[in-house]
């Protein structure tokens, strides 16, 4: 039997399997990409001024360490003194210092982020603020914690507003950050209830403009069964849901980073939640921005024990929170009005929430245009406080921009 004769060797040879084998002692220079072989060129001009900007790095980075020097100073002596570590209307004059002086070309709002998050690595190295903040991460109320505190504040995620306010009240968070408005679906009732009943005030507040996505595994609307989202944000997209997703369960959640997370785990599952929240649980934005009201902003409120820091002094724009009852009689709601109009303070909130006694009674959550401190403001509380059944100042803080 004759067998099959191999393939010659001159046919092998001009058809070689690869690179590498027609020429296996061509070295790495032979398989780099085309790429490669033809860098970009860098002009003189270009090189010249990207050295400049390393030279100039290289100097903010010794100016920036040298602060850093003399910030430990200054907790050395703010820490024998036992004076507050954290100043936010001291973050404030500077910034606004430092706007006023700028002469571009960077615009006053990064100026301002600039400075913040370097007066915030500054203060970690003084005393690093805790701050308590709903959680997983990826919350609005991390992004607004992040915008007041900076990055460098150590942050505890918490399951719910209790937890935030327990914390708070505990000492195990020094600061709180908590929703308290939104301008779509009005007030966040829990914060307001819980106010009733913990010891801590309101030092500041965030403004934070709400952007919902729908997130999800895979970069599709069909075949989700549910959507997962904190009750305030399901509320917010309400219509968006009725007209895209009309067969979705909607399903309430402690948080829109929860239902980030959750959704992360099931494939037919979906969340409402912002792009900080599809970055940390790795999910498609499969639609962007389906808030019903484009002008979508959320109020958090700043909280602390008196203790940790007592009411900021006043900035020329500030808000004062009351929360207070009347006595049930004809005409006790209009009386509180009286004093407002004597002393001429502006009433900008004005809303109730039941006493849970079982009588028809409420509380009234109040905010102020004015501060404690200024007269006007001083003469319609003292009056005001005359004709409470209950009254509790919230506290007096900034507006925030």
């Amino acid at each position: 039997m004759s067998l099959p004769q191999p393939a010659s060797s001159s046919a092998a040879a001009s058809e070689p399997a690869d690179a590498t084998a027609a020429a296996p002692d061509a070295g790495p220079a032979a398989l780099q990409s085309p790429v490669a072989e033809n860098p970009v060129v860098q002009t003189p001009a270009l090189a010249d001024l990207r050295l400049q900007i390393d030279t100039l790095d290289a100097q903010l980075l010794a100016l920036l360490n040298q602060r850093a020097r003399v910030a430990e100073q200054v907790g050395a002596i703010k820490r024998a003194e036992g004076s507050p570590f954290f100043r936010p209307d001291r973050v404030a004059q500077v910034i606004e210092r430092l706007q006023a002086r700028n002469p571009g070309p960077l615009l006053n709002q990064h100026v301002g982020a600039i400075w913040r998050e370097i007066m915030s690595a500054c203060l970690a190295l003084e005393a690093p603020q805790r701050v308590a903040v709903l959680g997983p991460a990826g919350t609005f109320s991390e992004q607004a914690a992040v915008e007041y505190f900076g990055s460098a504040a150590n942050l505890i995620f918490c399951s719910s507003f209790d937890e935030v306010f327990h914390a708070t009240a505990a000492g195990t968070a020094q600061f709180g950050v908590v929703a308290i408005e939104n301008s779509t679906e009005g007030v966040v009732t829990r914060s307001l209830d819980l106010f009733l009943r913990s010891p801590v005030h309101v030092v500041g507040e965030v403004s934070l403009l709400i952007r919902h996505n729908l997130l999800r595994q895979c970069n599709a609307l069909e075949g989700i069964e549910a959507v997962l989202a904190h009750p305030q944000a399901l509320a917010q997209c309400q219509q968006w849901l009725t007209r895209h997703l009309p067969q979705a369960e909607r399903r309430a959640v402690e948080s829109n980073a929860e239902g980030a997370r959750l959704a992360a785990g099931n494939p037919a599952w979906a969340a409402l939640a912002s792009e900080r929240a599809a970055a940390q649980f790795g999910l498609h934005i499969v639609a962007h921005a389906v808030q019903d009201e484009a002008y979508n902003r959320t109020r958090f409120a700043v909280i602390c024990l008196p203790q940790t820091m007592a009411m900021p002094p006043p900035s020329g724009r500030d808000c004062t929170s009351l929360v207070l009852s009347v006595p049930n009689r004809p005409g006790a709601v209009h009386d509180l009005l009286v004093p407002l109009k004597q002393h001429g303070v502006s009433m900008t909130r004005f809303e109730s929430r039941p006493a849970k006694s079982g009588q028809w009674e409420y509380y009234f959550y109040i905010d102020l245009a004015g501060h404690p401190t200024q007269p006007h403001v001083a003469a319609a509380l003292q009056q005001l406080q005359g004709l409470c059944a209950f009254y509790q100042l919230l506290g007096a803080y900034p507006v925030a921009d």
